[in-house]
């Protein structure tokens, strides 16, 4: 059920405009698949979608394909794309994102493998995520830093 559940996901987003994880959740039911929002998520990791502008300035899932150099350019540009701003709580990092684009960020940072960085919660425009100790927090948002280039 899980792998014609994603071919239908592939399809679905290579034949439609989709932006939002309930537009993904309602036409997959209407194609007769029971699924829950945790379901989609998890969907979405595992085929390594994320987000990219239209011509018409709005969002769109898309699989991510290529080297493995091409993919750290993209993850790397999924990150400055949805990123907003950034703080810390002790060794919590809690990053702010673009209205959607929490979920295509946590997910590029998943990716990026970046130091310290335990795991990360996403939202609609927040992520939070786990650094092993306050000290390497301050570490994590350098290496941000960097990626970001500011």
């Amino acid at each position: 059920m899980k792998v014609k559940r994603q071919a239908e996901i592939i399809e679905l987003i290579n034949k439609y405009d989709i932006d939002t994880q309930e537009e993904l959740t309602k036409r997959l039911q209407d194609a007769g698949f029971k699924v829950t929002q945790a379901t989609i998520s998890r969907d979405i990791r595992e085929l390594k979608l994320t987000k990219v502008s239209t011509d018409d300035g709005k969002q769109k899932y898309v699989v991510l394909q290529g080297t493995e150099s091409d993919l750290y350019d993209k993850y790397v540009q999924v990150l400055k794309t949805g990123y907003l701003s950034m703080d810390r709580a002790q060794n919590i990092l809690v990053i702010k994102t673009v209205a959607g684009m929490a979920m295509a960020v946590a997910a590029a940072l998943d990716e990026l493998h970046i130091n310290g960085i335990v795991g990360s919660i996403a939202g609609d425009d927040t992520i939070m995520c786990a650094v092993r100790d306050n000290d390497e927090v301050v570490k994590v948002m350098q290496q941000m830093k960097k990626l970001l280039g500011v």
